[in-house]
């Protein structure tokens, strides 16, 4: 740990540090997930990576902030999901007024019965209520989340929409 960096500099990893990161634990669970036999040589290239980020920590430009929206999708239907239009919606807890809205494309092939993660990340707060000065200060207090499917294209070219 570098115990003399400054507490106020941000945070140690870059956009595409950590979108390699989320990467290698995404590779970690699916094996987990999958009883894997390679379980342990993904994981020791897991921590093998996260080394060279952390070397790459060190020579690197300030880094930006980015806000990560995920949503777990299920096929419950019989046809294969080619695109998802999704909406991540931002609420108030105590009035449920909607704060805010970002409007997302997930172009995912599940197969019927399957389950894919669907994930995006923007450098935009979710809403004006979250800051980039406030986080890791209960940012979250307040505000509440629902996912919103609006769109389904199937690999068959049908779709489904909310009307």
């Amino acid at each position: 740990m570098n115990w003399e960096r400054n507490p106020f500099g941000g945070p140690i990893e870059n956009f595409h540090q950590m979108q390699f990161r989320a990467r290698s634990e995404k590779r970690v669970s699916d094996a987990k997930r999958s009883n894997s036999p390679e379980l342990g040589k993904i994981e020791k290239e897991a921590k093998a990576d996260a080394a060279i980020v952390d070397i790459a920590n060190q020579n690197s430009a300030p880094p930006r902030y980015y806000f990560m929206y995920r949503a777990s999708m299920k096929n419950l239907s019989t046809k294969p999901i080619k695109e998802i239009d999704w909406d991540y919606v931002f609420l108030d807890a105590t009035t449920g007024e909607e704060l805010d809205r970002r409007q997302f494309t997930s172009v995912q092939n599940i197969a019927p019965g399957k389950q894919k993660e669907l994930t995006f990340t923007l450098p935009t707060p979710p809403t004006r209520r979250v800051s980039v000065y406030s986080l890791d200060k209960k940012e979250r207090v307040g505000i509440g989340e629902r996912v919103i499917i609006v769109r389904v294209t199937y690999a068959d070219g049908s779709v489904w929409e909310v009307k």
